[in-house]
């Protein structure tokens, strides 16, 4: 009827709701229950069965995945993280973005971009979604070390993922998983080929993580330092027209 509230796929009335727990976490979930009632109802250890069950929460709570309202518009670069805009800076994409890859797809060259960098602690949602919707040209595992994701340096000596997505207009976005202190592993939804809507799931990192996103020339962004942003609605930068004429004529 008129005026009746829909939810984001527009069926129904909108309401709350518990948001979803993401298959890749509910074993993580279920194990941890699993062992705190063996402490709790086995052995008669309170003093560990408890902290461990609120740990239990903890690891639903981290793999949450929630729906998301993505931004209608054509020029938006959408952020791909939850998370603390913590680095705006201008860099060189990362060697495996620049070149091309052999078959054909031509990367984001050498020239320096403006590089956004999203700080996930622990407490954020951690499913990263694509800021473009295209055709993901690009996917290369970088093992590296562990420390924090929040430090510059962490960009070349974590262990990371880049993904390079190309748009219909051949404007091209790098973005890059990084792995944090606690996190241990990248997970990836998606393989080269594959056509992604923007917010589109593509993947996530583990428990405390970063992902640094590289606009294409002549793009501002869109957002501060310390602001907060959310993976699927949150508007990094728009295209501007340089970009889109230099993906046309590439």
């Amino acid at each position: 009827m008129a005026g009746e509230l829909k939810d984001n796929r527009g069926r129904g009335e909108a309401e709350w709701g518990l948001p979803a727990i993401h298959p890749e976490g509910r074993k993580y979930g279920v194990i941890a229950v699993g062992i705190s009632l063996i402490f709790l109802l086995l052995l008669d250890w309170e003093i560990i069965g408890w902290p461990l069950l609120a740990l239990s929460a903890g690891v639903f709570a981290f793999f949450r995945d929630p729906e998301r309202v993505v931004p209608q518009d054509d020029r938006a670069i959408i952020s791909p993280a939850d998370g603390l805009v913590t680095l705006i800076s201008q860099v060189p994409p990362p060697r495996e973005l620049q070149g091309s890859d052999g078959d054909g797809s031509e990367g984001l060259g050498a020239e320096p971009v403006t590089r956004i960098s999203i700080f996930m602690s622990v407490f954020d949602l951690h499913i990263n979604r694509a800021p473009i919707a295209g055709t993901i040209r690009r996917i290369v595992y970088v093992p590296g070390t562990f420390m924090n994701a929040d430090l510059d340096k962490a960009s070349e000596d974590n262990e990371r993922q880049h993904m390079l997505v190309e748009r219909a207009d051949g404007t091209r976005i790098g973005f890059t998983q990084i792995a944090g202190l606690i996190a241990r592993r990248i997970v990836p939804f998606v393989k080269p080929g594959d056509i992604v809507a923007a917010g589109q799931r593509v993947g996530l990192i583990r428990f405390g993580s970063r992902v640094d996103v590289y606009l294409p020339a002549g793009t501002d962004p869109k957002v501060l330092l310390g602001q907060r942003v959310v993976a699927g609605e949150t508007v990094l930068a728009e295209i501007g027209t340089q970009a889109l004429l230099e993906g046309v004529s590439q």
